[in-house]
């Protein structure tokens, strides 16, 4: 093992330690919500998954941008299987230690990559000309200011360039393949010896522009290597810092996806008893239930900062890819309200990271005296909702930003009594009357009177 086999070793177990380590961070930042049951209907779950998750069922509504996404994301991913054979290579020191054992299979893959590496090149460029070229109007709301277009700009830029240094390998690499043995051996490039006569389809069109000396070739082979595998590793330290993390977590999100009817909301039981009593004509409303035997002191109504939601809405805060789809099919923004569905959910997760360092720095009982509610999340967003769902149905990932418009909604009321002025009638008459209406329950069949 050489100098280089040893640096490569330590780079590579540095990155997945570091990203082990910010996976970790996630998850206990996930696990500070509320418990919930997700584990019904295992069979369902998978069909949901490997529809939407893995076949972008919902990204290709709008056919051009999901079929570019099919293009980069399949081909980024299936690409990187080749990662294998660089990290054995580069701690061995081998080169292309597949190629022997595969023999014209080889050929194939390769080819195949290189063919993906396109057509991801071809996404980003269309990305890239949508958000520079055409400024599609979803992509600069106020929320999008600063880092996240940062942020969706950086990871465009870094295929490309992970696509350039894998193409730029292969094409150097496919020139020294074709030198013979005693030509490599001369230059002490022996490594690049093998039983493959190079000739990769879409890096050829590469090899005219690179220089023909095989020691420069060499060179420019190893450097693009390096540059290809330090990037893909630095690319994976960065997804824990990026929207981009959704990579990891679109399958486990879809697979914990709401499976009820859209517009079935939840109830709280405390509260669900309380007008049951109410609503019964027997009850008497003086007479206060029993609590249960054993039964837990009653929780917050509602929630005011991320460990109030449930851990799958924190889990649908770290899964947005800020695309945009929900905010654009919201009829409150396009309207002219301040509610943009994809703000509530970057507030979260901007709101949870916060409260993760907070922990990280000073214990996890550490209150800094802030809270989702107010400053992240203003009630004004929250009562411009329609609760129409159009949100959710838009979301490629399952993502519900509705169930934390919602819990907060209940905190607003149940907690603060911050009712808007046109609720607080009908909440009157609900108490008062058992219905919204402002009529006695004793006048409510005086309408019949009047027919035979």
């Amino acid at each position: 093992m050489g100098i280089s086999n040893i640096i490569f070793a330590v780079i590579f177990i540095a990155a997945v330690v570091f990203f082990a380590k910010n996976v970790g961070k996630i998850r206990r930042n996930i696990l500070l919500g509320r418990d919930e049951d997700r584990s019904d209907n295992p069979g369902e779950r998978w069909k949901t998954m490997a529809r939407v998750a893995l076949g972008q069922s919902k990204m290709t509504v709008r056919p051009i941008a999901g079929i570019m996404h099919i293009f980069v994301y399949v081909g980024f991913v299936i690409i990187n299987i080749e990662v294998l054979e660089i990290i054995i290579d580069g701690i061995f020191g081998t080169h292309r230690i597949f190629s022997s054992a595969l023999g014209d299979f080889y050929y194939f893959l390769i080819n195949f990559f290189e063919i993906l590496a396109l057509l991801v090149v071809l996404g980003v460029v269309v990305f890239l000309l949508r958000r520079l070229v055409m400024r599609i109007q979803r992509f600069y709301k106020p929320e999008m200011k600063g880092w996240p277009t940062t942020d969706a700009l950086n990871i465009l830029w870094i295929e490309l360039v992970l696509m350039a240094a894998f193409l730029t390998m292969n094409a150097a690499d496919s020139v020294l393949l074709q030198a013979s043995a005693d030509q490599l051996a001369s230059l002490g490039l022996e490594k690049y010896t093998s039983d493959l006569q190079g000739g990769f389809v879409a890096s050829q069109f590469l090899t005219g522009m690179l220089p023909q000396d095989l020691t420069t070739l060499a060179a420019i082979e190893r450097t693009a290597w390096w540059l290809h595998i330090v990037g893909i590793l630095a690319f994976l330290n960065y997804l824990p810092y990026s929207k981009h993390f959704h990579i990891i977590l679109a399958f486990p999100n879809t697979y914990y996806s709401d499976l009820e009817e859209q517009g079935k909301f939840t109830n709280d039981d405390k509260v669900k008893k309380e007008v049951e009593l109410m609503m019964d004509p027997n009850a008497d409303p003086f007479a206060a239930p029993a609590p249960e035997e054993g039964a837990e002191e009653p929780g917050t109504f509602g929630a005011k900062d991320v460990q109030d939601l449930t851990w799958k809405n924190l889990m649908d805060a770290y899964s947005c890819t800020e695309c945009g789809r929900c905010t654009s099919e919201c009829p409150a923004n396009q309207t002219g309200k301040l509610l943009s569905p994809r703000k509530i959910m970057m507030d979260t997760r901007d709101r949870l990271v916060e409260v993760g360092k907070g922990i990280d720095k000073n214990g996890k009982d550490h209150k800094d005296g802030k809270a989702l509610l107010n400053d992240y999340i203003t009630p004004e967003e929250l009562w411009a909702c329609t609760t129409c769902n159009a949100c959710v149905e838009a979301c490629p990932v399952n993502i519900n930003p509705l169930s934390i418009i919602m819990e907060m909604r209940r905190y607003l009321i149940m907690e603060e009594s911050a009712a808007p002025s046109e609720l607080a009638g009908m909440f009157t008459n609900v108490e008062n009357n058992g219905a919204p209406w402002q009529f006695a329950q004793a006048d409510r069949l005086k309408w019949a009177e009047e027919t035979d």
